[in-house]
């Protein structure tokens, strides 16, 4: 770009080359031929051992063998059990079926200079598509979309806002409708037979208080249809992991409040909601972005996982990386897109939903219980509000709204 200064790594690489192509014009050596089976790279090594590329495969023909996929987490790792681990998986499954080139880094530190730094040795490695999960990379597209417009950077949980309000035409933003799926774990709860519930989102930004704020809306609606009283109380931690200060709250509201189940709204905070339920034979967890009943029961008790309110991450993931391939990203750079419901008909085609194999259905809320509300949600006979201003007025329930722990 015109006024941008070369990176030093860039230049030296720039000059490198030059003196090369120089030295073997003065020699007039081997004809012009290159050797084309060298690494493309030199043969660097990503330093995470863990993240193995893929072999870019011969023969795959198409867009595919054009691109390079690199995934950067933000301030977690690939086994958060959340949206590091599913994106990475996601991003490493469809490289691996498609015969494409992949790796991914992890930032040093939590902040926007150690992701773009990532952003960076991700260019100078020569990955052509990005993909990054989570609001913390609002700050970094804004200073490297324009530094490399050749790269197609894919952001999920990233909003408009989240870059300056004008996202840059390299980039595609990702947005969930998460007060839809918070609205459907918070209708199942009620029905069956949970009344008295608590949630605990992890900082009150957007996404976690439309989670929040959908699961009210829901349980004030289900509490209302079938008569019943409910509660929620309703907090945050003000921070995304659990720790013995959040845990011992939760203790509380298990132990001395007779909360039945927690909707654990906010990456590793369900430890501490976990832990917590743990103690108190018969309680509950509810999960959020993906299915958190595999670790969640397996770190405190089978049956502890209720539901996971779960967002399509691997889905927007596996369709994007089929466009780009398919040399189609210029129909999704620029944009800003909140998903949500895209079929009435088959839950799991929704880019938010309740997981079919792992919720804990029962006679007051079976699958298609939950295929009936969806249809209606879908059809607009069941409208659930995104406004987070303020917290949504209810009919049928009490709402104690007690602000941050910390």
């Amino acid at each position: 770009m015109e006024g941008r200064l070369i990176p030093m790594k860039k230049l030296f690489a720039i000059l490198l080359t030059l003196a090369m192509v120089l030295s073997l014009a003065a020699c007039g050596g081997n004809s012009g031929k290159t050797d084309d089976s060298a690494p493309a790279d030199g043969g660097s090594e990503q330093q995470e051992p863990a993240a193995t590329p893929a072999d870019e495969g011969e023969g795959q023909g198409g867009e595919a063998a054009d691109i390079r996929v690199a995934m950067i987490t933000d301030y977690g790792d690939i086994t958060d059990q959340s949206f590091n681990q599913t994106t990475y998986e996601a991003s490493k499954s469809w490289c691996e079926a498609n015969g494409v080139k992949f790796t991914y880094y992890k930032p040093a530190g939590d902040s926007t200079a150690e992701r773009v730094a990532m952003v960076e040795k991700a260019a100078d490695e020569d990955y052509n598509v990005i993909v990054m999960p989570g609001f913390a990379f609002g700050e970094t597209i804004t200073e490297v979309a324009d530094i490399y417009p050749e790269i197609s950077f894919i952001a999920l949980d990233v909003s408009e806002g989240d870059v300056g309000g004008t996202v840059p035409e390299n980039v595609y933003c990702a947005v969930y409708k998460e007060e839809l799926c918070g609205y459907m774990a918070g209708v199942a709860a009620v029905k069956l037979g949970y009344t008295h519930l608590g949630y605990l989102g992890g900082m009150a930004v957007p996404a976690v208080q439309r989670f929040g704020y959908g699961f009210v809306q829901g349980v004030d609606a289900a509490a209302g249809e079938l008569g019943v009283d409910a509660t929620v109380e309703y907090v945050y931690g003000n921070q995304f992991f659990g720790d013995p200060d959040i845990t011992a709250y939760a203790d509380n509201w298990y132990q001395n409040l007779g909360v039945q189940a927690v909707f654990a709204c906010g990456g590793g905070i369900c430890t501490s909601a976990g832990e917590a339920a743990a103690k108190v034979p018969g309680t509950k967890v509810i999960g959020v972005d993906v299915d958190q009943s595999f670790t969640l029961d397996a770190a405190y008790g089978e049956g502890v996982t209720l539901t996971s309110a779960m967002k399509g991450l691997a889905a927007t993931v596996n369709h994007m990386l089929d466009e780009v391939a398919a040399g189609n990203f210029a129909n999704y750079g620029g944009k800003a897109e909140a998903l949500g419901l895209v079929s009435g008909d088959d839950p799991s085609a929704n880019y938010v939903l309740l997981p079919m194999d792992t919720t804990q259905w029962g006679e007051g809320f079976s699958q298609d219980d939950y295929k009936a509300l969806v249809k209606d949600m879908f059809d607009g006979k069941i409208t659930v509000s995104d406004d987070i201003s303020a917290m949504p007025a209810v009919s049928n329930i009490t709402v104690n709204d007690l602000g941050n722990i910390k």
